[in-house]
């Protein structure tokens, strides 16, 4: 089958951060001297010109961008209007395009929202992780709670279109009373939208080092459950694993990373993956995940370029678009990833048998068993 054109987003890794939190296992840095904002926007331009000639992408229709870390709100708003402004120069782009920028709620960044607003930012997403000063002290964050508030208040009157709030549950020692005093407070700044995900330990980061006491499962349980039903109550609709939203005001970025669009990744470590259809093939890329190697000139930023085997694909779509609350269309699967159905019609066959999955021969959701024990689903796509 030929593989049809998916909408293309951009995303852009800004990689330093004040200093690294402790649960952190993403491309960050530690800032130790001033960020070469000028020059790493230059090779941001740079890796996003060779990508586009890399997969002929000259005038394609740009969906959404979404700048993230690191802590993005570091750099200067002179410097994401320098790189936006060449951003649109290269891409058809609506005047409405969705432009996500990672905040952190520090007094000093959050000064520049209307900067970053000016410069073409639409949605801001702040880091909150937390309103207790107790906890943000154990996941290393360098905000305090009034600083966070502020930062969302200042969010509704800066000019961005919309701003979501990123908040841990499950932390050290955290209990039910906790996090629902956490996910109430956030709920009473009026976001558009929520990020509210589990705490988990991640290899490779000082809290698997040293892992902190975290709540039990039953605990666990108890704040998912109470959780989204104070998140419904309050009008706010479910529709990812993690992510909750007023009504038509959705992550289009996100959306489309999970309904197995394409996207291009630019900056240090950023992933992409993109759909060429000269090819018939779909791709993976890597870039040079250490600042001082990215910004060299000599030096390309593409540092792997995987082809998506047929086999992997099943598991490819389904890990993304299994997270989602909605139902999927078996033809977008065969146009997403070139293969038939019938390559997974067993697997769903068997997943609706375990009660994971409920439709008919064309649509499939995911049920309420099945989002308890999504890994078990997936398993059954690999």
């Amino acid at each position: 089958m030929v593989l049809q054109q998916q909408p293309l987003s951009l995303y852009i890794h800004i990689p330093w951060c004040v200093q690294k939190c402790p649960y952190c296992d993403f491309n960050s840095h530690a800032l130790k001297h001033e960020i070469p904002e000028q020059d790493y926007v230059q090779a941001l331009i740079k890796d996003l010109d060779d990508d586009i000639t890399r997969f002929k992408l000259t005038n394609r229709h740009l969906h959404s961008v979404f700048i993230g870390g690191g802590t993005p709100s570091l750099f200067s708003p002179s410097a994401i209007q320098s790189l936006l402004s060449q951003v649109f120069q290269r891409f058809e782009v609506n005047d409405d395009i969705e432009v996500t920028l990672e905040a952190n709620p520090g007094t000093v960044e959050a000064d520049k929202f209307t900067g970053f607003a000016q410069a073409g930012v639409s949605r801001l997403s702040i880091g909150v992780q937390s309103f207790e000063s107790d906890k943000l002290i154990k996941l290393g964050r360098i905000h305090d709670s009034n600083q966070a508030i502020n930062a969302a208040q200042l969010a509704k009157s800066c000019g961005v279109k919309s701003f979501n709030l990123d908040l841990m549950h499950g932390l050290p020692n955290q209990m039910l009373t906790n996090a629902l005093d956490d996910l109430s407070q956030a709920i009473a700044l009026a976001p558009d939208h929520l990020s509210w995900y589990q705490l988990t330990i991640e290899p490779n980061t000082a809290f698997h080092s040293k892992p902190p006491k975290l709540p039990q499962d039953e605990i666990l349980w108890d704040i998912q459950e109470q959780g989204i039903k104070l998140l419904a109550d309050a009008g706010y609709q479910q529709y990812e694993i993690s992510a909750y939203s007023k009504p038509n005001v959705q992550s289009k970025h996100n959306l489309n990373y999970w309904r197995f669009g394409d996207y291009l990744g630019i900056g240090c470590g950023a992933h992409g993956k993109i759909t060429d259809f000269n090819s018939n093939k779909i791709y993976r890329t890597v870039k040079v995940k250490h600042p001082k190697g990215y910004l060299q000139k000599d030096r390309p930023a593409l540092d792997q370029l995987k082809t998506v085997l047929a086999e992997e694909l099943p598991f490819e779509f389904m890990m993304n678009q299994l997270r989602l609350r909605e139902s999927f269309d078996l033809a977008h699967f065969e146009q997403s990833t070139g293969l038939s159905k019938n390559v997974i019609l067993a697997n769903i066959k068997l997943a609706e048998q375990k009660k994971l999955l409920i439709g008919n021969d064309n649509h499939w959701q995911v049920t309420q068993h099945g989002h308890r024990y999504l890994n078990d689903l997936l398993e059954l796509f690999l």
